[in-house]
This record gives structure tokens, C-alpha cells and sequence, in this order.
């Protein structure tokens, strides 16, 4: 975004800012590879966009600094206290020389996200339609720097930095516009507006109220590790970041803290773990799945791919957990669970596939696919490093319930079997192994400031391996 203001509003040419960018020493340089790819496609989905209007006789549209400010005030304050709310939207702007046309701009990281909720959209347009170009300093409110120019036509666009490609994703007169904000996202902004409940998770981050807050469950020292030598801005961390840090440190800055994942097709394990998580999911929420029917088809898997998946699917079915549970007993399905460490400053962060409770204690199960039986020679939890993050959480309180019925559950599904193994959390001996495992892989975690590349056999198919020069050199050198 630094890069885009500096061409389309200071009017540096684009090598130049390219090589400004190139030379900054704020950002790991994998982020610098990813965001000159990232400028270049977005300057010519933006170039593209521009012909196809004017081949249509559309006026062009030029960037516009001042962010856009919808203010509504109140003429005494509401339950929470307030009587001014800003609505802004956040993205490139752009309108034509007279005011009467603008565009949001949309981006996502790789491929453009067409599958924005209705009321997101409608908020864009909406912010569009009534905004008052303006300005903000930290800690006050957003300042008008020039009278409003209700537009007549405005457009969303969603555009993927890594590809390019780019989609319109509202097109509307300013009145309909308004007519979208009014049935589809005024009623979500009222929900905001008049929701009180506390939901702890990874934004818990950001949140400058977090140390005055009851939730997340405090756990201090619960990773085990001391803290970095100096002080760092708040982090969250759960059991698959420490794996991928510890697997590549460059890795799991780009892909787990960036999210600068390449477009690339998944592996099919991967495809047919999400394809199999998605369907138990879905039927759990409603009860046991022993009875249910079969697919004919899962999301993102072939017809040839799709007989393991159900192979798995059936082992699960032959023994689902929630099979004779008691209809008074709580089932979660994908509920996420945080704690909070104070002093490491960092929220710990679990989504554990099922939770439910059993006779007063809580069990967190897991459920895992795989194409092949693990080393028998490796513990349970050097293998599964998220069971021993589950160890910790549960022993630390964050579910609550009677620690000596509590237990955790792993099921591993295989398309001619299944195994399950359970681990109990209040066990002394078990709480110290997965401490110790939980410590080997935070502690790096914990200081690190460069995010080196790690060069090995994952460089095969790493995500980033684009942005990855180390990577590179190494398959090509292996």
C-alpha cells in the first residue's frame, strides 16, 4: 500500500518506487519479493479496468488520498455511551474528475475473494455513497479535508494481488446502493452495534483492552519459555504455527503471519483432509453421524479421488464419539479456545475439531487423516504437537469442567482402518511431557527476529518457494 501511494498519489515512477521498496529494511525480504509481484499485478488489473470503462464511455477515475468517512451522530447517547459512529471501508479509492462516479478497491493477499458476504459488499457502497472525504490522527476522530460530493454511480472491486485478477463485484446507482445497505448490511452493523458478549480468539491481539479484560483465560508461563529480549508487539501462536516454524522459520513468517500463500493447487491429502473435516463438521453440529448417508460428492475432490474419502468417512462413522451421548451433555463443533499468557504477551490459540462434555468433564477430540501408519517409535505428542498444546490448555483451566474426567482424543482415519488413542490431561507425567515438547518449539519461536529460511526437503512444494531465494538455491543445488 506504501509503494501504491507513493506512484498513483506522490507520482514516483514505478521502477523507482519498485527500487525504494527493494531497498527498505522493515519488512523480511521474502514480504519485499511478494509485495513488487504484488504491485506490478495490481497496477495492471488496475490499467486493465480503466480501458474496459473507457471502451464503455465511462469517465476515468483517479486515486483519492482522503479516506472516506461515513459519520452518523446521535442526538443523545446510546446504551454503550456514544453519540458519533465512523464507518470507513478500507481499500485503494478512486473517483472521476467531477465526483459523480467512485471505486473501492478491494485486495486479498493471492487470488481475488469472490465470495464476500452481501453485507460486506453492500457496506463498501454504502461508505462510497455517503463518505466524507477526511482524515485522522491517532486518537481523535476523522476530520472532513474537503466538502461531500454525493456520488451518482459507485463500484466495489475485488482484486488478488498475487494474480491480478480482478472482479466487479457491485456496480450501482447511488440510490441502489442504499437500497443494498438498508436489507443487507444495516441489520448486521445494529447486531455490532447492540452485541455486549465477550468472544476471545486471535483478535484478542489488537484489542488495547485485553489486559482489563476477564477473557482469554489467563495462563501465565503456560509455553514454558522466557520472553524475547526486548519487547515485542502482542502475537498469537497456536500448535500448527509452532510446527511450521520450527519445520522453516521463513515459512511460517510468510505463510502463517503473512499469509502470502501462492495460488498453487493443494496436495491431495490436503484437499481430502479439508473435504473430510468439512463433512464431520457439518454433521456433528447436528448430533452423531453413524446414521447419516454418505455423500455423492465433497467439495474439491475428483470423482477418482473421492472413494478414500468415503472409505475414512465410514471408519469415523463406525465409532463417532457422539454416538449414546446423553441429549443433556454440550457438544462444540469447531469452537475456538484461547488463553492468555501475560507475560510473554501472547494469546494461545486451539480450534479443536470436536468438544463435548461426559459426565461432568470435557473431551477434546481430534480427528486426522492420513494415507500412512505413523513411526511407532515416535511418542503421541512428538508426532501430534497439538495434543500436547491441548494438554497444556486443558490443564490450565481453559475448559473448565472436572480435570479427572477430561480427556483428549486422537482419531486417525486411514481409508482401510482407523486408530484412536486417548491421553489424559490431569496426568502429572503426561503434563510434563508435553510441557517439555511445547517449550522445544516456543522457545526459538519466542526470540525470533529474522525468520530465516530453513532450506531442506519442504522446500518442495513450499508455498513461498517463489519468494524463497535460499529455497531455490537449494533445490537447484541438491
Amino acid at each position: 500500500m506504501e509503494t501504491l501511494d507513493a506512484i498513483e498519489h506522490d507520482k514516483v515512477d514505478l521502477e523507482s518506487a519498485l527500487s525504494r521498496l527493494k531497498a527498505s529494511h522493515k519488512c523480511h525480504v521474502g514480504h519485499l519479493s511478494w509485495a513488487e509481484v504484488a504491485v506490478r499485478a495490481y497496477l495492471s488489473a488496475r490499467a486493465a479496468h480503466e480501458a474496459r470503462q473507457h471502451a464503455r464511455g465511462r469517465p476515468t477515475t483517479l486515486p483519492v488520498r482522503a479516506q472516506w468517512t461515513a459519520i452518523t451522530w446521535r442526538e443523545s447517547p446510546d446504551s454503550r455511551g456514544a453519540t458519533r459512529y465512523e464507518r470507513t471501508a478500507w481499500g485503494r479509492r478512486y473517483a472521476s474528475a467531477d465526483g459523480a462516479e467512485r471505486e473501492l478497491w478491494l485486495l486479498s493477499v493471492n487470488s481475488v475473494k469472490s465470495d464476500r458476504p452481501p453485507a460486506e459488499i453492500a457496506e463498501a457502497a454504502a461508505v462510497m455513497v455517503s463518505g466524507v472525504p477526511s482524515q485522522s490522527a491517532p486518537r481523535d476522530v476523522f476530520r472532513p479535508v474537503a466538502e461531500q460530493v454525493r456520488p451518482r454511480h459507485v463500484r466495489v472491486i475485488g482484486v488478488g494481488c498475487g494474480s491480478g485478477e480482478h472482479e466487479v463485484l457491485a456496480d450501482w446507482a447511488a440510490d441502489e446502493a442504499d437500497r443494498q445497505y438498508s436489507a443487507h448490511a444495516k441489520p448486521v452493523l445494529a447486531r455490532v452495534v447492540e452485541a455486549d458478549q465477550l468472544m476471545p480468539g486471535s483478535s484478542c491481539v489488537r484489542c488495547e483492552g485485553l489486559t482489563g479484560c476477564e477473557l482469554p483465560h489467563r495462563a501465565p508461563g503456560i509455553l514454558g519459555v522466557p520472553g524475547p529480549r526486548r519487547p515485542r508487539a502482542r502475537r498469537s501462536v497456536s500448535a500448527t504455527d509452532l510446527r511450521v516454524h520450527n519445520l522453516c522459520p521463513a515459512q511460517f513468517h510468510l505463510t502463517r503471519v503473512l499469509h502470502l500463500k501462492s495460488g498453487a493447487p493443494e496436495s491431495l491429502p490436503i484437499r481430502r483432509g479439508r473435504a473430510v473435516d468439512e463433512w464431520l463438521n457439518l454433521r456433528h453440529t447436528e448430533g452423531c453421524c453413524r446414521d447419516a448417508p454418505l455423500p455423492e460428492s465433497l467439495p474439491g475432490l475428483a470423482t477418482s479421488e473421492l472413494p478414500t474419502a468415503l472409505a475414512m468417512l465410514s471408519e469415523h462413522q463406525r465409532a463417532c464419539p457422539l454416538d449414546g451421548l446423553p441429549p443433556t451433555e454440550r457438544v462444540r463443533v469447531q469452537q475456538r479456545l484461547s488463553a492468555y499468557d501475560p507475560e510473554l504477551d501472547v494469546v494461545l490459540i486451539a480450534d479443536p475439531d470436536l468438544l463435548y462434555t461426559r459426565a461432568g468433564g470435557w473431551i477434546w477430540h481430534e480427528t486426522k487423516t492420513a494415507a500412512n501408519r505413523p513411526w511407532e517409535g515416535r511418542a503421541l505428542m512428538e508426532s501430534y504437537p497439538q495434543l500436547a498444546f491441548a494438554v497444556l490448555m486443558m490443564a490450565a483451566g481453559v475448559l473448565g469442567g472436572d480435570p479427572r474426567r477430561s480427556l483428549i482424543e486422537l482419531e486417525v482415519l486411514y481409508d482401510d482402518g482407523s486408530r484412536c488413542e486417548e491421553i489424559d490431561p490431569g496426568d502429572p507425567d503426561t503434563q510434563a511431557e508435553a510441557r517439555r515438547i511445547i517449550a522445544a518449539l516456543a522457545g526459538p519461536w519466542a526470540v525470533d527476529e529474522t525468520y530465516a529460511p530453513r532450506p531442506d526437503r519442504h522446500c518442495d512444494g513450499c508455498d513461498v518457494l517463489a519468494h524463497c531465494a535460499a529455497g531455490r538455491t537449494h533445490l537447484e543445488t541438491r
